[in-house]
């Protein structure tokens, strides 16, 4: 063991190596059937789409996974965490295109087949990168047991589910409403659609009566839709067009006759009250019809141009193409009556940015109502328990309120649809192996050219992954899983998902715990997006900081809020404790060997400082497990950094200094305390940092096993020395006293001072001023002796501190005469500031004008200047 670290902790070549080696020696590999008598702890990994490199949100989720699985290792689990990567059907798509456009290239003119290809080559790039994106950050995955969404395994996972539904009566084919992209040409799940607002306007469109009367004027943000318009809905309880229900007008630009109907979904305050009705292209519009048995007239086709549905004129325009159009024609006829700016919603594609169309598709549907129930019940029982449990309320609205869950997809990569069409008798044939005759005896059967909604194969990640359907040994040993740490904005998505689906397909659900960890945000509360220019690569902070590093500061950001603002600075405070351990252990390091004794020492060696800094660890270590258990990552760091730190390093190192320099026993016992203290802290900073703690726990006593599989400390709130601690804890305050009086009296920092203390207990006096020996480097004191009750000793200042009165003479340490005048000004100043600030707060208008925030925080300063006016006072008195 080296006796001197090099100066500065340098991350990078150590990092490297101890991941190499960790997967050497198989440590993040558990066995294939668990042996050990504290269980499994099991997480599958949300897996990264295969559309690039990782971003921020992936870096805290897996930080925070990797925290807990490694604390788990230590503590005696079999641990399992199992990675990989999701296909990202739709967003690999689009990243594809975009390539194939430098070449002037569109999917349909390479064919299905050759896209396919390049997409696998893709997926092996990305997928790669990922892995070793993930590795660099240090998370400790069973590399082994490595999925993909698409692999044979899972695959056939998702066959097997997708007919089983079928077999079930939960799977059916319909023209329903969906989300449609023009551009990506398929349906979107609500993820993949990103809301905002923009100006734009309200028309106000006139609607001849069929008879020839007034009819009635609609608004709408969208004129060109009013070409598939079936109805007028008005509220049945709005008077002004009781009359007008069950009437007939007129369709402009159409001559078409549509009915005007009454309906509780209208708003009255929309517009005018009367509301367009357009089935094909509304979600809201499309229930209205159903409710009403209106047609459906599909005014706009896939690729957001206008159908033959429309006159004439208008068919083939674009949306754009057609609004213009439909407004002119609507102003030469003197039918547009009126226009009004309007803040309206757009819906956004997030992948290409075209904005979405709701279409009237033939698309694939999941019955989720009778899905959802047992998913609602699981949770209310507490068999999956969420954190923060604020969660829940918004996962019952969702289970409460379900809809039918479109899984079909307009692309080519991804699970193809296990449904084959017969030619001969329009049968439809849904099976696990291709068949060869339809049951009418016809061999004429084509596939379904879809693919799959990516979260349908999601959905049954954390039980696939296992080998399900098949009983294997991963399924027998390793499911259910524990954990899924993930973001809210998935909850209806993947998480409400996830349960019915194991619920339906294994009998259980496919965890117990789910935490919700918050989203990150740039410095200005914005979201952090690559496409928006505001995202950060994890990987180059790693680059700069180290993992260790970024891996803290993300944990100790980690609250159970729904976001915090992330911004470069802030990743000093990773990088600073970093450093700190490495120059801790480069000080201790020396003493340890000198010393050799792994073992602590007996009770009657350790001095009070040893017995203060044992119970203040066995505190720690509680307090940061109770923190850990209940998941509140952040206090759990901030617990061992104010050990580590403000007690650790602060207080006690500094303070068997003396006894370290001085060697002997009383050395060598402060050296095996030492060393005690801060083996325990590696061990508890290991889940959170692991590279550093790996390297100086090996570095600590060459020759054992890896940190990663070190026993986890845990609390013993038995070695608690309450009386050690208050002892020193008066010490403390005599410390940080005497520091005060220093810097109010303007005391050289190279001059070193005499300290008496006093107090009703002479006893307490004594003892003080005996223990205060190991501290006086901490304040420059030249020495300590008990003073009797009542004495004060000339020109010294004073200040309290616990039961002790504090004396600072100061006869020949300064200049009086300089002290008196500087503390004169101070005293002049400080009165002038008090009696300012005092009459301000007298006046009654500005007590009852200003804001409460602003009065108090006056208030509050004006007692913080008082307080200082008496501590200058006294300062005086004492040299006078």
């Amino acid at each position: 063991m080296p006796k001197e670290l090099v100066p500065r902790y340098e991350a990078s070549e150590l990092e490297a190596r101890w991941y190499r080696e960790w997967e050497a020696a198989g440590v993040f590999t558990p066995p294939p059937e668990p042996a050990s008598a504290r269980g499994t702890f099991v997480v599958v990994i949300p897996p990264p789409n295969v559309t690039g490199s990782l971003h921020m949100g992936h870096a805290l989720n897996n930080t925070i996974q990797d925290v807990v699985v490694r604390q788990r290792r230590m503590a005696g689990f079999d641990t399992l965490w199992l990675p990989g990567t999701d296909h990202a059907s739709i967003a690999t798509h689009t990243v594809i295109e975009r390539e194939l456009a430098k070449e002037g290239l569109g999917r349909r003119d390479l064919g299905r087949e050759e896209f396919l290809r390049r997409a696998w080559a893709w997926k092996e790039q990305c997928g790669d990168t990922i892995v070793n994106q993930l590795k660099r950050l240090g998370c400790s995955c069973d590399w082994t047991r490595l999925r993909f969404t698409m692999d044979p395994t899972l695959s056939r996972a998702v066959v097997e589910a997708f007919v089983r539904y079928w077999e079930d009566g939960l799977l059916y084919r319909d023209l329903r409403m969906v989300t449609w992209c023009p551009r990506c040409r398929t349906a979107l799940s609500d993820l993949e659609v990103r809301h905002e607002e923009t100006d734009g306007m309200l028309w106000y469109i006139r609607y001849p009566g069929a008879g020839g009367g007034e009819g009635v004027v609609v608004a709408t943000t969208r004129p060109e839709t009013m070409l598939g318009d079936t109805a007028v809905a008005v509220n049945p309880k709005d008077v002004r067009y009781k009359d007008l229900v069950g009437a007939a007008v007129v369709l402009p630009l159409t001559g078409r006759e549509i009915p005007v109907v009454a309906d509780e979904a209208v708003d009255p305050s929309f517009g005018t009250g009367a509301v367009k009705i357009t089935p094909a292209h509304d979600a809201d519009d499309y229930d209205v019809a159903q409710r009403h048995g209106l047609p459906k007239v599909v005014a706009i086709d896939e690729g957001g141009r206008m159908t033959d549905e429309v006159p004439a004129n208008y068919r083939g325009l674009t949306r754009e193409e057609c609004r213009e159009a439909v407004l002119k024609d609507l102003q030469v006829e003197g039918l547009l009556e009126t226009t009004k700016p309007y803040k309206v919603p757009l819906a956004i594609c997030d992948r290409c940015k075209t904005v979405v169309e709701p279409y009237l598709s033939l698309q694939w549907f999941v019955k989720q109502a009778e899905l959802a129930k047992p998913a609602r019940e699981a949770v209310a029982r507490g068999d999956v328990k969420f954190v923060p449990e604020r969660w829940v309320k918004v996962y019952y609205d969702w289970m409460d309120n379900v809809h039918d869950w479109c899984v079909s997809r307009q692309l080519w990569w991804g699970h193809r649809i296990p449904a084959w069409y017969c030619d001969d008798c329009d049968g439809i044939i849904v099976a696990r192996e291709e068949p060869t005759r339809c049951g009418c005896g016809s061999a004429k059967l084509r596939r379904d050219e879809d693919v799959l909604d990516t979260w349908f194969s999601s959905a049954l990640w954390p039980f696939s992954t296992m080998g399900w359907p098949d009983e294997t040994a991963d399924m027998k040993f390793y499911y259910p899983t524990d954990l899924l740490c993930t973001a809210a904005d998935i909850i209806f998505l993947w998480v409400a998902r996830m349960i019915f689906s194991g619920l339906r397909f294994t009998g259980r659900v496919p965890f117990h715990t789910v935490y919700f960890h918050p989203m990150i945000q740039t410095a200005e509360g914005k979201r952090m997006s690559k496409s928006l220019g505001t995202g950060v690569d994890p990987l180059s902070l790693v680059d700069r900081h180290g993992a260790d590093a970024t891996r803290y500061t993300l944990t100790a950001l980690c609250t159970q809020s729904q976001s915090f603002r992330l911004w470069e600075e802030r990743f000093a405070l990773g990088r600073n404790l970093t450093n700190k351990i490495w120059n801790a252990a480069r000080f201790l390091l020396p003493y340890v060997e000198a010393s050799g004794d792994a073992s602590l020492p007996a009770a009657a060696e350790l001095k009070l400082v040893d017995r203060w800094v044992l119970s203040r660890l066995a505190r720690a270590r509680a307090e940061a497990q109770r923190e850990f258990d209940e998941m509140r990552f952040n206090d759990y760091v901030h617990t061992l950094y104010q050990f580590f730190w403000g007690e650790y390093c602060d207080w006690y190192l500094e303070a068997i200094k003396p006894r370290l320099y001085g060697h002997g026993p009383a050395g060598d016992a402060a050296a095996r305390v030492a060393r005690h203290v801060f083996d325990v802290l590696l061990r508890l900073f290991h889940p959170v940092m692991p590279y550093i703690t790996e390297e100086l726990y090996h570095l600590l006593a060459p020759g054992r096993g890896f940190c990663a599989q070190a026993p986890w400390p845990e609390a013993d709130v038995g070695a608690v020395d309450e009386e050690a601690e208050a002892r020193l804890e008066l010490l403390f305050d005599v410390v940080r006293a005497v520091r005060n009086i220093r810097a109010e009296m303007n005391v050289p920092p190279s001059s070193e001072v005499d300290v008496m203390l006093s107090s009703e207990d002479a006893a307490v006096a004594a003892a003080a001023a005996e223990e205060l020996a190991p501290f006086f480097a901490l304040a420059h004191v030249a020495s300590a002796a008990p003073l009797a009750a009542g004495k004060r000793p000339g020109h010294a200042a004073a200040a309290v501190a616990g039961e002790l009165t504090v004396f600072v003479p100061l006869e020949g340490v300064i200049d009086f005469d300089v002290e008196v005048k500087r503390l004169k000004r101070a005293k002049e100043k400080l009165e002038s500031d008090v009696a300012t600030l005092g009459l301000k707060l007298s006046d009654e208008n500005f007590l009852k004008k200003a804001p409460a925030d602003v009065v108090a925080a006056d208030a509050e300063r004006l007692e913080s200047l008082k307080a200082t006016l008496a501590r200058v006072e006294d300062n005086l008195k004492a040299l006078q």
